[in-house]
């Protein structure tokens, strides 16, 4: 099938970014196999070109992996990929900028910025009615979960990428309402003889105990009470600010039950949680790299228990699946309250595949991406697969059902990275127990959660994935560029030099002239529009 897309060359000549792109016929794109009615598999291979990225721990030929191996079979549809496994974006738009387009790009981390940028310019296509003609899988997950079409619908009405969907929970119960979970070692505890600390005042006593009174026992001044990554992640002190009250998340942005967005970084609860952690600083019991160290540091000194207390998704990525490390209660703060901040995550993404104004073949790429709605395709891309014999499954194949194996030890992350697609899919909460078990270390979040965490979630809503208007989404980049890294510098800042106080008015001056209350005006806007839209 043909590219009825094709843009006029006078919008490639205007794009601001991509100048110089090119049209259907570029080296890099695969020629028009002229294919019409398009079943699978193909009588004759043919061969679609596609950029994507890869994790740091998978193969850099994503067609090392069983998966895809399995996917050109029943397909006879081979990719031939660019692949980058370091500085993808830059790498990705300099390939664009040369003008010489794939067919698709495959994991394609792209800003809603960079999707509206790319329609304008004639890059990409638009997919929405590819959807509604060849795309039975992805189709049924819309017109069953209408949500999800909303949230892939840019402001103009069209669809432009492939969205990834994952469902673990739903509203309050999702498995993304707490990302930086905080993890407490229970052993050290119980070497000294302490309770598990309920308030942050009991925390700041026993942090004190892990630092002078040796619980690891080794006769060594090595322990470190508490650390994190300063980057707004799942390792981040975040979770910290709660007992504060309204709290902190990686977006600095919660709502309220009247509907109204609020900052979370320019309140007097902020500054009191700022003070809190310069006094840890100030007794010694932040680790000193906690502002520099990049993840494998982290994870290096979690896996030998040095931590008293540390944050991040799961333990077994850090600290490793053993006993040591507990949930940190949700602590009461100084008013004697006890609150949990919502995250703004979901599991949505709407970028995860995008076509080429130079593919040539849309009724076949089309019906290939498709393949990773099918339900048990889905679960596959998203963890990983079955029978691989050269390394540890995440599944067994039982009849039609995909069954989660244990980890045996092994970090999930890790494992996933090796072995799953990513890419578009959908996993919703009807597959488990259908085409599907819940991960074991899902399930096992998802209780924590609930034991925990879900009991002082006390804002109803959070912010959702709102499709702004180009204009909007350029001067959010433009103002959260400064702001992000300002208000993160500031929080190091006051965090190690107890400044806070007597520069607290410089920096709400300062976060004025960055555009904090246009930033706001926006976000709420889009908030408004999307609940009229949506309800």
């Amino acid at each position: 099938m043909k590219n009825k897309y094709i843009v006029p060359s006078i919008l490639f000549v205007s794009t601001l970014l991509l100048s110089g792109c090119g049209g259907s016929n570029n080296a890099s794109s695969s020629p028009d196999y002229e294919l019409d009615n398009v079943s699978f598999p193909l009588e004759e291979k043919v061969t679609l070109k596609m950029i994507s990225q890869s994790a740091p721990l998978a193969p850099s030929d994503p067609n090392e992996k069983l998966i895809f191996n399995r996917l050109e079979e029943e397909t006879n549809v081979h990719i031939d990929w660019t692949n980058y496994n370091a500085d993808f974006v830059e790498k990705r738009n300099l390939d664009i900028s040369s003008g010489d387009l794939p067919d698709a790009i495959f994991n394609a981390a792209a800003g809603d910025y960079d999707l509206l940028t790319w329609a304008k310019s004639g890059v990409i296509v638009p997919v929405e009615d590819l959807i509604e003609e060849h795309m039975p899988n992805l189709k049924k997950v819309f017109d069953e979960n209408p949500e999800y079409r909303a949230l892939s619908t840019a402001p103009d009405g069209h669809i432009y990428s492939f969205p990834w969907i994952e469902e673990l929970g739903e509203g309050k119960e999702s498995i993304h309402t707490v990302n930086d979970m905080a993890w407490i070692n229970v052993e050290w505890l119980e070497n000294l003889g302490l309770e598990m600390p309920e308030t942050t005042e009991e925390l700041m006593v026993v942090l004190e105990a892990f630092k002078t009174q040796d619980p690891n026992g080794n006769g060594e001044d090595d322990e470190i009470p508490f650390s994190f990554i300063n980057d707004g992640g799942n390792e981040d002190l975040k979770f910290l600010f709660a007992p504060f009250g309204i709290g902190d998340n990686d977006d600095h942005l919660v709502v309220n039950d009247d509907g109204t967005v609020d900052f979370t970084a320019d309140n007097d609860e902020y500054k009191e949680a700022i003070k809190y952690f310069n006094e840890m600083y100030e007794k010694g019991l932040i680790d000193k790299e906690a502002f520099e160290q990049d993840w494998n540091t982290y994870v290096a000194k979690g896996k030998d228990h040095r931590y008293g207390v540390y944050f991040t998704w799961d333990k077994m990525n850090v600290s490793g699946d053993d006993e040591a490390y507990d949930v940190l209660p949700v602590l009461a703060g100084p008013t004697g309250e006890k609150h949990v901040t919502r995250t703004n995550g979901m599991g949505f993404s709407r970028d995860r595949l995008v076509i080429t104004s130079a593919n040539e073949n849309l009724e076949l790429t089309a019906k290939w991406i498709d393949k990773m709605y099918d339900p048990l395709q889905s679960i596959q891309n998203n963890w990983g697969t079955y029978g691989d014999e050269t390394q540890q499954n995440i599944f067994e194949l039982d009849g039609d059902m995909l069954k989660h194996l244990p980890l045996e030890g092994a970090s999930p992350g890790e494992l996933r990275q090796r072995t799953e697609a990513s890419g578009p899919l959908a996993i919703l909460d009807s597959y488990y127990g259908t085409y599907t078990t819940m991960p074991d270390d899902a399930k096992w979040r998802l209780d924590l959660m609930h034991e925990y965490y879900l009991p002082y979630v006390n804002n109803e809503n959070n912010y959702p994935r709102v499709f702004m208007e180009k204009d909007e989404t350029d001067r959010l980049s433009k103002i959260e560029a400064d702001m992000w890294d300002y208000t993160y510098r500031k929080r190091a800042e006051w965090i190690t030099n107890g400044k806070v106080e007597e520069e607290w008015d410089d920096y709400l001056n300062e976060l004025t002239r960055l555009g904090i209350e246009e930033w706001i005006q926006i976000k709420q806007d889009g908030y408004d529009r999307f609940i009229k839209e949506n309800g």
